[in-house]
């Protein structure tokens, strides 16, 4: 494979935006698939998880390769609810690149800030497709002026479109200067390319002097042409584009209506000619698990494997099929590989490239390449697989902690294994979904992102995994803190088997900041206490800061500080330090004013106008702050913050007071103190 030609990209977009009928679209023109499947049937190649054909949305990120122009374009198609925080975050950890689809009505949606924002932080060179120009209050100008104000971006548009909603028919190339359209009775395979008519020059001429004016900002080239009054050859706008979308300075804007199949093989062109290639882009950084110290890795296919699994997906077939991204090396089948996060080798039985749920069997995957392994036993959504030899830990993923919970039970005693065996599955698969056992009434507790993200998990239970079981109503994950600063002297005392053990602790606690987290520290040395009796000391507290002070639930933003311990060699031991560590942290903080934080959302409301008044004084009798009122030419678009508890059961309220057209997106936004308790 030559190194210039692959390419790992995503797509990334708001609900409803039309990505998975732009991927649709790809995988016909690349020949990967032989039929138009659209998502309006339920027949979306892609989205091949039962409820994802029923409810029309993207849930698991599928993986697919397919190949344009000689090269290879590996496509992972991402969720669009945010409700699905963690399968956009793993594909963003191991993308080169991305395609944001925006729709030409509803422009830069919420979920396209959210994704768009995790994106830069992951520094990935993006395209901008404003799709869906065939609809009613299509504005392509609006949309691009949006990307500008909203996502603080610099879209510059590489084609226009001809007309709009009913009379869009084709597009303007602003580089070759040529009208394109798309033959309909091939399903638009065939494009017919002429010189611009008349009436379209004046637009488009002013355009390319925009993008010839922002490409010579960084290209000396195309500035001495520009001034001299020569003609700028569309190679050298080409690199110009290729190179300044590499190092993040534009985003080019291409236009089309996917399900009217117009505007999809530029689009295509734009993947292959002006986004980077595995080699193209910034090397990632490791930590050598020997010294410690932080290692480039070049993606360099001779040198020792090194591979991040970013999701695993339960086959009722094959069992776990481990994404696997490689950064350097190979893995070739058959072989053993070192999972460096578990310290645990692991067999590649079978390596597959993935067509979305179909695949063919692959010899080896290499540096650069994405490819599923199976036979992965103990592998989890980012572990580090590579060479025992040379041990190098990739950066772990974060992912948000869950904020709503529901007891789930067996509907009877046989299906009790059943049920713990596919929620371990589950966890396995999803870093965002938790299951707890209760120690007082023995109920299992599973805790998620939201209701949709758990109502989608207990359909896969009850209908995929055929498990009878029934949820109880859902429950907010509140957090526990404290409001002051206390100092707390811990005794421990007691007789095991005839042996004393005696610990003797001063410990401080105090709030830190929202956000900030827990943090333990000492401020003795080993010649007050041990090492092992401090790092007992550490374990104890650490420990209880996920029991909770009041209600068992975890605490938050604290900072432990252990000032001053008592050490007699006859009597102490680890036992008698962890566990004045945990009473005395329990105990300080009994006496800090201990506070109940809840989980307050962020949430975004769009409805018709004349739904508005109604839904923001229902939005403010469940207790929401309103944040900002915008105006769109068919929509309201309301911000507000609620509090979790409030928003159980708002999609019912929403779709009675709308008629069934108002939509909402929801994610965490921070944890505020309840007022009252519980």
């Amino acid at each position: 494979m030559v190194h210039k030609l692959m390419r790992n990209i995503g797509i990334m977009a708001h609900i409803d935006a039309g990505k998975t009928t732009t991927t649709e679209r790809i995988l016909y023109y690349t020949g990967k698939s032989h039929r138009i499947g659209e998502v309006d049937d339920g027949e979306a190649i892609m989205d091949w998880m039962e409820q994802e054909q029923n409810r029309g949305i993207t849930i698991t990120s599928a993986a697919t390769t397919c190949f344009w122009k000689d090269a290879q374009i590996n496509i992972i198609d991402t969720p669009g609810h945010v409700d699905f925080t963690a399968e956009v975050e793993r594909s963003l950890r191991v993308l080169d690149s991305a395609i944001a689809i925006f729709c030409a009505v509803g422009g830069v949606e919420p979920q396209s800030e959210t994704v768009w924002h995790q994106a830069d932080s992951y520094h990935i060179p993006r395209l901008a497709y404003i799709n869906k120009m065939d609809r009613l209050g299509a504005d392509f100008y609006a949309v691009v002026e949006e990307i500008r104000s909203k996502l603080g971006a610099a879209p510059v548009p590489i084609f226009l479109p001809i007309g709009k909603e009913a009379d869009f028919y084709g597009i303007i190339d602003l580089i070759s200067m040529e009208e394109l359209t798309f033959e309909p009775t091939s399903y638009g395979s065939e494009i017919v390319r002429n010189p611009l008519p008349e009436e379209l020059k004046e637009t488009a001429e002013t355009w390319r002097e925009r993008l010839i004016d922002t490409l010579s900002a960084e290209s000396e080239e195309i500035t001495d042409l520009y001034l001299e009054g020569k003609a700028v050859p569309a190679e050298l706008l080409k690199a110009a584009v290729r190179e300044q979308t590499i190092n993040r300075s534009i985003v080019p804007v291409f236009v089309g209506a996917s399900l009217k199949n117009i505007g999809v093989q530029p689009l295509l062109d734009g993947i292959v000619d002006y986004l980077p290639s595995p080699w193209e882009v910034p090397p990632i950084h490791g930590i050598d698990v020997k010294t410690q110290e932080e290692v480039i890795v070049d993606p360099d296919a001779k040198e020792p494997a090194l591979g991040l699994v970013f999701k695993i997906q339960a086959d009722r077939e094959s069992g776990s099929l481990s994404f696997i991204r490689m950064y350097r090396g190979e893995i070739k089948k058959g072989t053993a590989v070192y999972n460096i996060s578990k310290n645990k080798r692991e067999r590649v039985n079978r390596l597959l490239r993935m067509h979305s749920n179909r695949y063919e069997p692959l010899d080896k995957v290499s540096a650069g390449d994405i490819a599923v392994v199976v036979g992965f036993k103990i592998a989890q959504t980012g572990d580090t697989v590579g060479s025992e030899a040379k041990k190098v830990f990739l950066e772990q993923m974060h992912f948000p902690e869950p904020v709503i919970s529901v007891a789930i039970e067996p509907k009877t005693i046989s299906d009790q294994d059943k049920l713990k065996k596919v929620l371990d599955l589950l966890k396995q698969e999803d870093p965002t979904f938790t299951v707890k056992e209760n120690e007082e009434t023995g109920q299992l507790i599973i805790s998620g992102m939201g209701e949709l993200h758990l109502d989608v998990l207990m359909t896969r239970i009850i209908s995929d995994f055929k498990v009878a079981a029934k949820i109880g109503n859902p429950q907010v994950t509140y957090r526990e803190s404290i409001a002051k600063k206390t100092l707390h002297t811990e005794e421990f005392h007691k007789i095991v088997a005839g042996k004393e053990n005696r610990a003797k602790i001063v410990l401080e606690v105090e709030p830190l900041s929202r956000g900030t987290g827990n943090t333990f520290e000492s401020k003795i040395d080993e010649q007050v206490l041990p090492r092992e009796f401090l790092d007992a000391v550490r374990r104890g507290v650490t420990n209880a800061f996920s029991s909770g002070i009041m209600y068992g639930y975890p605490t938050i933003d604290m900072k432990a500080t252990l000032i001053d311990a008592e050490y007699d060699e006859q009597t102490a031991t680890s036992f008698a330090y962890e566990a004045a560590g945990s009473m005395g942290f329990d105990a300080a903080c009994r006496k800090a004013d201990p506070i109940l934080l809840e989980p307050v959302m962020h949430v975004d409301v769009m409805v018709p106008k004349e739904f508005i008044g109604e839904v923001m004084s229902h939005l403010t009798s469940r207790g929401g702050l309103i944040e900002s009122l915008e105006s769109k030419v068919s929509r309201e678009h309301v911000r507000v913050k609620v509090p979790l508890a409030q928003m159980f059961g708002y999609s019912t309220a929403l779709r009675s007071i709308t008629q069934g057209r108002g939509t909402f997106g929801m994610e965490f936004s921070h944890f505020a103190m309840k007022e009252g308790g519980l």
